[in-house]
């Protein structure tokens, strides 16, 4: 069983189930999460879609005016999808607005062509895009006048203002499943957040992979986090909570099956069981992700953050 305490986040109901959108369950749970110890809150990013999925630099700011301690992270941008000079900024602005409490993730994404091209920009070349996008949110937040040459975006001595809390920046972390993705953050990374659309079973492979990257890199594993997203429901009866999962990421993937496939759900009993096994895989950190009953989940998972 696992030993030792790690710091646990908790996914924020970012995912509207109503049309209007109903915000007061996200200052509540923001405010609940707070108060039982919950190290960090998180969101996703998804533009485009059907899921009535708030934007997540706009929600975390809502929700830093209403905390005072806990961290505000979003696992993960799409960052290709995004301008970085414009991403820059407002992640600047929600760390000074937080006084320093962002953590910042980012992935290529799938290829999604009908995406992004209304986003303006062509297939391909999403990982040249990244890198350099990174380098660009990088120097704005750091340098006092940056420049960067690269072959999307050129900087010369341009000034932003004002800088994050955090310098030289918000901890930079990546998402990725594939082993160039997880050698990528390694390299370029503070932490790793395994998806949650991938299982225990899969994060045990990608643990591996990291675990040799930092060997090879001849990097301090104790300057990288490892952690985990676990979809999860609390509820003795079992067919209920499949059912309400399947609907939920069918919603939100576009995949019920999917559900089945990376979704542990059952007793509490049987989730502090998978909990623990996560940990003992080599998690650093997790991200508890409910998706419905989010009361019942922080109180039911309330002992694992203090």
């Amino acid at each position: 069983m696992a030993s030792g305490k790690i710091p646990f986040g908790f996914a924020l109901p970012q995912v509207s189930p109503t049309e209007p959108v109903d915000i007061a369950p996200i200052g509540h749970v923001a405010r609940r999460a707070e108060e039982l110890g919950f190290q960090s809150l998180w969101t996703l990013d998804q533009v485009l879609g059907g899921s009535r999925n708030l934007e997540p630099v706009s929600l975390l700011s809502y929700v830093a005016a209403l905390t005072t301690r806990v961290r505000l992270g979003t696992a993960v941008f799409v960052l290709p999808q995004h301008n970085p000079v414009q991403l820059a900024k407002d992640l600047a602005t929600l760390d000074v607005l937080s006084g320093g409490r962002v953590d910042a993730g980012f992935g290529i994404g799938n290829e999604n062509p009908p995406h992004d091209a209304a986003f303006g920009i062509p297939s391909g070349r999403r990982v040249k895009r990244m890198t350099e996008s990174l380098a660009v949110m990088r120097a704005l937040w750091s340098e006092r006048r940056a420049s960067y040459d690269g072959e999307f975006f050129q900087l010369k001595d341009i000034r932003m203002e004002p800088k994050p809390v955090q310098q030289p920046g918000p901890p930079v972390w990546f998402g990725g499943r594939v082993e160039p993705a997880l050698r990528r953050a390694v390299r370029l990374g503070d932490a790793w957040m395994g998806p949650g659309s991938s299982s225990i079973d899969e994060f045990r492979e990608h643990v591996a992979i990291l675990r040799r990257a930092l060997d090879e890199q001849d990097r301090d594993p104790a300057t990288f986090t490892l952690s985990k997203r676990l979809y999860l429901a609390i509820d003795d009866n079992r067919d209920r909570a499949e059912g309400r999962l399947r609907e939920w990421f069918a919603h939100v993937y576009g995949s019920a099956d999917l559900a089945n496939a990376v979704a542990v759900w059952g007793p509490a009993a049987y989730i502090n069981e998978r909990i623990a096994e996560v940990i003992d895989i080599g998690a650093e950190h997790m991200l508890l992700h409910p998706v419905f009953d989010f009361d019942e989940h922080l109180d039911a998972l309330a002992h694992w953050a203090n």
